[in-house]
């Protein structure tokens, strides 16, 4: 349900509605716009009369909101929404690219790698310290090492770290994480988002499942915000289809889709979504034009002997290259 308040309205007022709010079990969040200023209502609101509520002195009028996500709707909150990540902010024409490898696997590595990247323009440092894999026999990461090392290139670069939360029980282990990824095969693992959505107010960078819809996706974003945090980042990263050339299918189209149904920013992962290092560059450069908030890139400085996923991995020189084209294409949209 949105709450429409009047031009003008008696804060007093408004604030004695917002405590009849959440006296009835529901959770006011105030949105203010240059022409109005909204009041969206998370909750069971079903036994909320809105008669009622529009017979207020400050209600201009009551709306339902029919899709099932609330808080991510864009009805409810109809400007873009900016995301600080520790003094990098994404959306609301703020534009960043999160870079690294997709494993720490040494100190050396990921702070060279950090400083490779920060000089060709990325704003934030990615790397794996969790790694889910898909056979046990694979490298799974360092682990807290991992953590360990990344936290040493922030200090080195600056650059806030972007890795990978597989298990809540490691979350006391990111307290120098700057943003949380929910990597795509945990998007539906509902308690881990609900117990991460109540614990921090951290950003969230929620990958999109490998065959979710976007209103399956959005919803995961709902049971982040709905446990009460709302710094979500969308990711889309590719679907599985019946394509076998790329590693998944990119539809860029859902970029504007869902900027168009959310107001939470969308970054592309070009890299997950085609497998392969010379196509990084052509995704990611369109992906920019088609209006992605960001892009998260993986480099490596050794693709060849990574251990994973080098084949997908730029080498820092063509990282560099490519985000050269990005700031053209960015330079010539703007």
């Amino acid at each position: 349900m949105i709450i429409i308040i009047k031009k003008g309205a008696d804060e007093g007022q408004v604030e004695n509605l917002k405590s009849f709010l959440k006296s009835r079990n529901v959770e006011p969040h105030v949105s203010k716009g240059a022409i109005q200023t909204l009041i969206g209502c998370i909750g069971d609101v079903a036994h909320l009369d809105p008669a009622l509520i529009e017979a207020l002195d400050v209600v201009e009028s009551v709306q339902r909101i029919q899709e099932p996500y609330k808080a991510a709707n864009r009805k409810f909150h109809p400007a873009d929404t900016a995301i600080d990540c520790s003094g990098v902010k994404i959306g609301a024409g703020n534009f960043g690219v999160i870079a690294g490898p997709c494993s720490v696997e040494s100190e050396e590595q990921i702070v060279g790698i950090a400083k490779s990247v920060k000089a060709s323009g990325a704003s934030m440092l990615r790397g794996g310290a969790f790694k889910p894999r898909t056979s046990p026999y694979a490298f799974q990461g360092l682990g807290a090492d991992g953590l360990r090392m990344l936290s040493v290139a922030k200090r080195e670069t600056g650059l806030p770290i972007v890795t990978e939360l597989m298990d809540f029980k490691d979350i006391e282990l990111f307290n120098d994480v700057d943003v949380i990824q929910i990597g795509a095969r945990n998007m539906q693992n509902f308690n881990l988002l609900k117990e991460v959505g109540s614990y921090t107010k951290k950003p969230v960078l929620l990958k999109r499942g490998m065959s979710a819809t976007l209103q399956e996706l959005l919803m995961s974003a709902e049971y982040i915000m709905a446990s009460g945090n709302p710094n979500v980042i969308l990711c889309e990263r590719g679907i599985r289809t019946f394509e076998t050339a790329l590693r998944n299918t990119l539809d860029l189209g859902v970029v504007p889709m869902l900027h168009r149904l959310s107001h939470l920013p969308v970054v592309v992962d070009p890299s997950h979504a085609t497998g392969y290092s010379y196509l990084v560059e052509p995704v990611a450069v369109a992906a920019t034009a088609v209006g992605a908030d960001g892009l998260i890139i993986e480099v490596h400085n050794d693709p060849p002997h990574a251990r994973c996923d080098g084949v997908q991995s730029q080498t820092p020189e063509m990282f560099a290259d490519t985000m050269s084209r990005i700031n053209k294409v960015r330079g010539a949209l703007s």
